[in-house]
């Protein structure tokens, strides 16, 4: 015979849902179910174990052919080297033309690099423009053109140029003027032609290109 129950305890009702397995519930010392905890376990995250001597080798593993391209390029590509012109079908179009006198510098060093020429006819005239890298690395034009002055000077040099004075330069009465952006120009006025060295290089530079003028 089995002992009886205490009249004020119910059994605990072990049937699960409809559809779901028996689920023996935790029970504690005194045989009756044990509480569960709903909060769930706290989420422990991994802690980076990488050391900066990690982060530092995979940093050059990166540099590394970033470091070979570029000596490449260098090297082997001259990309510290300006792409120069030969300004001599420019010239040659020029005098070809016969608008007006066409000069080109001689016995500049070779530190001297030319990196435009183009002959151009332009409304009132022509244009014979050459561009140069100067050894300090500054830009220099030298533009020869039969466009009278009072329109050609007010164009390429803004209207607010003025002359600072006449210098000397193998023999030719040069205009020194200033220009647009701090620039400096040099200004050789002939009755068929104007000729223009502007650029911000140096004074000496600039005197440099137009007394090279042959």
């Amino acid at each position: 015979m089995e002992p009886a129950q205490p009249a004020d305890r119910a059994p605990a009702d072990r049937t699960p849902p409809d559809g779901q397995p028996p689920v023996d519930a935790p029970s504690g010392a005194g045989g009756e179910p044990a509480a569960i905890d709903p909060t769930p376990p706290p989420v422990v995250s991994a802690k980076s174990e990488r050391s900066p001597k990690d982060m530092a080798i995979s940093l050059l593993v990166l540099l590394v052919p970033i470091a070979l391209l570029l000596a490449f390029y260098r090297g082997f590509l001259g990309g510290d080297q300006p792409t120069t012109v030969d300004p001599a079908p420019a010239i040659e179009q020029a005098r070809s033309a016969n608008v007006f006198p066409v000069s080109q510098p001689q016995g500049l060093g070779s530190d001297w690099s030319t990196v435009s020429a183009r002959y151009q006819p332009v409304e009132g005239g022509a244009n014979l423009r050459l561009g140069y890298l100067t050894p300090e690395g500054q830009g220099v034009q030298l533009l020869q053109s039969s466009v009278p002055a009072e329109r050609l000077l007010p164009a390429e040099l803004t209207d607010r140029a003025q002359p600072q004075g006449p210098t000397e330069l193998a023999g030719r009465t040069w205009q020194r003027y200033t220009a647009r952006d701090n620039q400096q120009a040099l200004v050789l006025l002939e009755p068929n032609r104007t000729v223009i060295v502007v650029g911000d290089a140096r004074d000496n530079e600039l005197r440099e290109l137009a007394g090279s003028l042959r």
